[in-house]
């Protein structure tokens, strides 16, 4: 079965857009793009008031893992569409997220903690990674 938004004809740049408006709408002070050396937008960085304090947050597309996948499913894929559908993507799940925020179901803090940026511009999840911390929880659980 192809993935999600594999059709889809918006431009990269205009699924970010939608992306920033979702975020500010929702609370976020302040919305950047980070750029290849190409003009391409590889993340979209974001800050939220946690505690008083402005911490910043950064989600990635991977449009060559997009890429990978069509050609492991045989779907013709240029990098442009890889990266439409990778931003299209991103953005459903952000709109999904921001729908459990909206429900009350969670925070804007709580769906977007993994991405959380320290000071030395590295995802909470990288960091956890790094750790070794990550390999021990997906052990599962002792008996």
């Amino acid at each position: 079965m192809p993935i999600k938004n594999y059709t889809t004809k918006v431009p990269a740049v205009q699924t970010v857009g939608e992306i920033q408006g979702l975020l500010a709408a929702h609370g976020a002070r302040k919305v950047m793009m980070d750029y290849s050396d190409k003009g391409k937008v590889e993340a979209v960085t974001f800050g939220l008031m946690l505690n008083g304090n402005m911490a910043g947050f950064k989600i990635d597309a991977r449009p060559e893992g997009v890429m990978a996948v069509m050609k492991k499913d045989g779907v013709r894929c240029d990098a442009i569409q890889a990266e439409r559908i990778a931003w299209r993507n991103v953005k459903d799940w952000i709109a999904a997220q921001l729908a459990l925020v909206e429900t009350e179901q969670a925070t804007m803090e709580q769906v977007f903690l993994p991405y959380l940026l320290d000071s030395g511009e590295k995802t909470l999840y990288e960091k956890v990674l790094e750790s070794g911390f990550m390999p021990a929880l997906m052990e599962g659980p002792t008996a």
